[in-house]
């Protein structure tokens, strides 16, 4: 009798101490070993929040969400061209190609989640696993990833060419369009000749809010050029449920986090590393932490940044803010007020000049020790880091070398980069005209 007692207080206790620490876990533990960001760095995450809320807008001039005090406030005659429902049909979200004359960046960006629309349903719908740079992506968001890129190559060639070799071609998205623009940045790196030859390095990508829509060796190979930006305690990087699941749910998705939450706790952390069709939120991570536990209220804002290997935003947070932080408009001012912060504490300190190079240097090697980190844990297909550099030499040695990579074999679980023409034809059907795509029906490809 005293044994069956002493088993049942110790599986109490053990179930307890389980409930506690998953009831109490916040999202600032996801990050708390990270090193802070730096102005230089994080100061284009407003500016590109702002662009993304522009393709919410109906007019420009009268925005429904103005900047505080004007800052930051776009321009309307630097708009190139605007896509609405009505231009998209059921292929993708509204998006918006915006030139930025100061920064000299040209800005291709796209809306999130509409849920008044069946078309944003329709991409999401699409759930199956398609193989990409000997990775696995979210089908239905490559296969709008790839109809706004065909739709737009001749347009961005054009600007590329106009603007010259000064300038960064940007993609950004929020919420189901930060996967979309992730995975646009992917195919424009791999396959540079299709958009006039544009190296590596003058391609970035801005994920606000980051949708799951890439198998961990894509997110870790592509951390040079994908930045995903989370606010807190946000559900949807951290949710590895399918993500029709989670919007079909919406009105319940408490339930919906309390029933992942409590399954992945079960999980092995190895088990979900040599997992290769299991998604992860895309490439560096800027994590911006405002409250703290058993703390009433937010604090100010600071920014932790890390390319992380394990442990990537694996951790549901049980959190009255979890939908509320994955708000665009929450997100921007945020990014603004830590941002501001981080200059001030700058200018206290004033750093020496050549702190910038050193930054610089450091970013590239957290880079390859995020490679070889991932080849140490044995995560299928990930790129070694010497595969990676001469990767990464060879695409921004011109269009030559481009072409050249471009004709291997697109099936490669190492470096293999599939062939644009290839993509276009697994997933689409050219009109008769052959100007624009139509979508294949009842295809499986995985």
């Amino acid at each position: 009798m005293s044994v069956s007692c002493g088993l049942e207080c110790v599986v109490c206790f053990g179930c307890t101490r389980w409930a506690w620490k998953r009831l109490t876990y916040i999202g600032a533990y996801d990050s708390e070993t990270w090193p802070a960001a730096t102005p230089e760095e994080f100061e284009p995450i407003p500016r590109i929040c702002r662009v993304i809320l522009a393709v919410y807008e109906d007019d420009l001039s009268r925005p429904r969400f103005p900047p505080p005090g004007g800052y930051r406030r776009m321009d309307p005659t630097c708009v190139v061209k605007r896509a609405t429902y009505d231009d998209t049909g059921p292929n993708c979200p509204p998006y918006l190609l915006y030139l930025d004359r100061p920064h000299r960046q040209l800005i291709l960006a796209i809306r999130g989640l509409n849920l008044a629309r069946e078309s944003d349903y329709k991409v999401l719908l699409d759930n199956r696993l398609e193989l990409l740079d000997g990775g696995y992506v979210h089908r239905g968001l490559l296969k709008a990833a790839v109809w706004i890129l065909d739709r737009e190559s001749d347009a961005l060639r054009r600007q590329l060419h106009d603007l010259g070799p000064d300038h960064t071609l940007v993609f950004a998205g929020h919420s189901l369009g930060s996967g979309i623009a992730a995975l646009m940045a992917l195919l424009v790196v791999a396959n540079p000749a299709q958009f006039g030859g544009i190296p590596r390095s003058r391609v970035r990508c801005y994920a606000i809010a980051p949708a799951r829509c890439m198998s961990l060796n894509l997110a870790v190979k592509y951390a040079d050029v994908v930045n995903s930006v989370v606010l807190q305690d946000d559900f949807l990087p951290r949710t590895p449920t399918p993500l029709e699941h989670i919007f079909g749910s919406i009105f319940c998705l408490p339930c919906l986090l309390f029933f992942v939450c409590m399954r992945d706790t079960f999980i092995p952390e190895k088990k979900k590393l040599s997992d290769p069709k299991r998604l992860y939120a895309p490439g560096r991570m800027y994590h911006i932490v405002e409250r703290k536990f058993c703390r009433c209220g937010r604090y100010p804002p600071e920014v932790r940044t890390a390319i992380p290997v394990e442990g990537r935003f694996e951790h549901i947070v049980l959190s009255c803010n979890a939908t509320s932080d994955h708000g665009i408009v929450w997100i921007e001012r945020e990014a603004e007020k830590a941002l501001e912060l981080m200059k001030e504490i700058a200018k206290a300190t004033t750093p020496p000049p050549y702190q910038k190079m050193e930054r610089k240097e450091s970013l590239e090697q957290e880079h390859r020790s995020a490679l070889e980190r991932a080849d140490t844990l044995n995560i299928p297909h990930v790129v070694p880091p010497s595969q990676e550099s001469l990767d990464a030499a060879g695409t921004s040695s011109g269009t030559a070398a481009a072409e050249s990579q471009t004709e291997t074999t697109p099936t490669s679980k190492s470096s293999g980069r599939t062939n644009w023409d290839e993509l276009v034809e697994k997933l689409f059907i050219r009109s008769d005209s052959g100007r624009s795509l139509v979508l294949k029906r009842d295809i499986i490809i995985e």
